[in-house]
């Protein structure tokens, strides 16, 4: 956690729903620029996307293994993005968080920010009874060998983007049409298959926001009403 002498600042929370790739990165980009300004407060975005292929600025699509007619079979998009990290997916059932929060006051660089985006969901997944950790060496957030966080974050003028990716409920089937982060030796999960219940995005909401207060010392302000599942 940060030091805890720094003032607690104010961040909000939107959840978005489920909007194209492209879409998604529109708002993050005009949030970024108004935050750099001064002119909006540090923002978690949280989202899902249809189905995505990205790979980071310095990642290969060496490690997307589908050719381009069985992407379009299984309606998958496929884009390059200024975040870090190699290649992954995006898709229904999977809980996307782009926070756009100021760290230049704390000192935080892009390793420690890093380790506290994973300290966030790993400590919001122990809330539902799941010992997620990490895996020395790679980045984002593991369940025994298996991920289920993958994470890839920009930094501009202190200014963070990008951010996380969990699989709540995620086909994982689609994880086959790449190399995941471009690790050989490792699987993917999910908070439902882990569980061995269903759980859905909505009912995770919550807990991320909280857990990401906490770790960053933020008091987090819903901007949006947060859905429910029935």
């Amino acid at each position: 956690m940060i030091d805890s002498s720094l003032t607690t600042r104010a961040c909000e929370v939107g959840w978005l729903g489920r909007i194209a790739y492209a879409d998604g990165i529109a708002i993050q980009e005009e949030r970024v620029a108004a935050r750099q300004r001064g002119a909006s407060p540090d923002t978690l975005l949280l989202l899902e996307h249809p189905h995505v292929i990205t790979t980071g600025k310095r990642g290969s699509f060496a490690n997307l293994v589908a050719d381009e007619e069985l992407l379009r079979r299984r309606g998958v998009t496929v884009h390059r993005t200024g975040r870090g990290g190699d290649v992954t997916y995006h898709g229904p059932g999977q809980l996307v968080g782009y926070p756009i929060v100021s760290i230049r006051e704390e000192r935080r660089g892009a390793r420690r920010y890093v380790h506290d985006l994973e300290e966030a969901l790993i400590r919001a997944l122990a809330g539902f009874g799941l010992a997620a950790d990490r895996r020395e060496g790679k980045t984002g957030v593991w369940i025994g060998s298996e991920k289920i966080a993958a994470i890839g974050v920009q930094i501009s003028s202190g200014i963070t983007s990008h951010g996380f990716a969990l699989n709540v409920s995620t086909d994982l089937s689609y994880f086959d049409l790449i190399v995941p982060c471009g690790i050989r030796d490792a699987g993917v999960t999910s908070m439902s298959r882990a569980l061995g219940r269903s759980v859905e995005v909505a009912d995770f909401l919550t807990a991320v926001a909280e857990s990401f207060g906490e770790v960053f010392s933020r008091r987090m302000k819903w901007t949006t009403a947060v859905p429910t599942t029935h």
